[in-house]
């Protein structure tokens, strides 16, 4: 039997994203109170800008008091989607404590602050649900927290930035350089006016810390993410990465060590073989390779922001927290039992690809050959040309600690035949 009296959701931000929230709660009400087993009311909207003509909210439901409006105690959920870190953690904090379980979408505030978050749902035996904090629509956190909960998950690798992977895409398809692709993401809408988050890495970074610590049971806060932006690639690297076999992506990576006791969680752009099924990901798209022990090598692919595809996962989120209001329970809250620690960059190995500038004359090969075996890393292939004096050197090598890999680049700049260091990027998926 359907319950009559609705529960109410206060919806904390109206933009892009809580506008499809407020119009989805409206045209599906039916359908929602069915899934759930009672009606969900949009009790209450708190913007920055209440003149703005918001369609389809009444007028009345419009607030400037946010604070006011999650202190209420009448309100049983709470979906945060204004971003950033405050106000938005001071009214999360405040919505548990007034009695209302939160959905939010804040992934830099959750890679910043998950753990006192969790802590304070916890306390107020509160629900705290996010699936939209990473990669938009596609269902990634609840798998991972509860459909692999029994796994044991080694590897994330992901593409989890539409952004980055719309301008590498057409820098790859067309051969555009960087300058030119990031021209046309922004006039298609796909990139903001100030696209530093995405093309530095932050957001991809807050997203690996978030997945690294539910898939390692691990507090993983977004200072322990290595970052590395892609505004440094250029179309002389899609050439070389042509030549392998392989194109570019910024990737999100999250690894348990080899022997089980440290993990990593780091955000750089990479050489991906054409035959892993990350490559064939184009576009504003997103798509998340998992590997654990049991379960083998899942995939999730989808569009991983916008509007209403981001609102789709709240509204999954906020249908489950519902549930669970009316069942008297609440879902998983956060899992780091295992206090695993984040090793630096340093210790990570990877493969390498290398572009070197040097000098066109004999022994040059030989005389970098022998500082990659000083420094302990191996070479699997050497490509050379070069015409009037000058040449260029590409290296690719054996796996290798990218501590290992800092030295031998090192000594390298030092050699009186190297003019210069063209490029370096890491080769992963193999």
């Amino acid at each position: 039997m359907m319950r009559t009296r609705p529960l109410k959701v206060a919806l904390l931000g109206c933009g892009v994203v809580g506008s499809e929230v407020a119009r989805i709660m409206t045209t599906h009400a039916d359908d929602l109170a069915a899934r759930i087993g009672a009606p969900v009311e949009l009790a209450g909207v708190a913007v920055r800008r209440p003149s703005k003509v918001r369609e389809g909210i009444p007028a009345e439901l419009i607030t400037t008091d946010a604070t006011a409006l999650v202190k209420r105690g009448d309100i049983d959920v709470v979906v945060e989607v204004i971003g950033g870190i405050e106000p938005a953690r001071t009214l999360i904090t405040t919505a548990f404590e007034h009695g209302a379980s939160v959905v939010s979408a804040n992934k830099a505030l959750l890679a910043q602050d998950g753990a006192a978050l969790h802590a304070a749902a916890e306390e107020n035996d509160k629900d705290l649900y996010y699936e939209a904090a990473v990669a938009g629509a596609i269902p990634l956190i609840r798998p991972l927290r509860e459909s692999l909960a029994g796994d044991k998950v080694n590897r994330v690798l992901g593409i989890v930035n539409g952004t980055t992977n719309f301008i590498l895409d057409k820098m790859d398809s067309t051969g555009a350089g960087y300058q030119e692709a990031l021209d046309e993401a922004t006039a298609l809408g796909y990139a903001e006016a100030d696209p530093t988050a995405d093309v530095e890495g932050f957001d991809a970074a807050a997203k690996a810390a978030i997945l690294a610590g539910m898939a390692f049971h691990t507090r993983v806060r977004l200072d322990d993410v290595y970052r590395e932006g892609m505004t440094e690639v250029t179309a002389a690297d899609f050439a070389s990465a042509k030549e392998m076999g392989c194109t570019i992506k910024l990737l999100a990576i999250c690894e348990r060590a080899q022997d089980g006791g440290s993990v990593t969680a780091r955000v750089h752009p990479a050489m991906i073989p054409l035959t892993h099924p990350l490559a064939s990901v184009r576009g504003a798209y997103n798509a998340v390779f998992v590997e654990s022990d049991a379960a083998g090598q899942l995939m999730f692919y989808g569009p991983g922001a916008g509007g209403a595809p981001t609102a789709s996962a709240v509204l999954g989120d906020l249908v489950a927290v519902c549930r669970n209001r009316l069942s008297g329970a609440t879902g998983p809250g956060e899992s780091a039992y295992a206090a695993l620690p984040v090793s630096p960059m340093g210790d990570v190995v990877t493969r390498y690809h290398i572009s070197l500038d040097v000098a066109d004359k004999p022994g040059v090969l030989a005389q970098v050959a022998t500082v990659f075996a000083e420094h302990g890393v191996s070479i699997d292939t050497v490509r050379q040309q070069g015409k009037d004096g000058e040449a260029s050197l590409v290296v690719v090598t054996h796996r290798a600690s990218d501590a290992s890999l800092s030295g031998t680049v090192e000594a390298l700049r030092s050699l009186d035949t190297v003019r210069g260091v063209a490029s370096i990027m890491r080769v992963e998926g193999e």
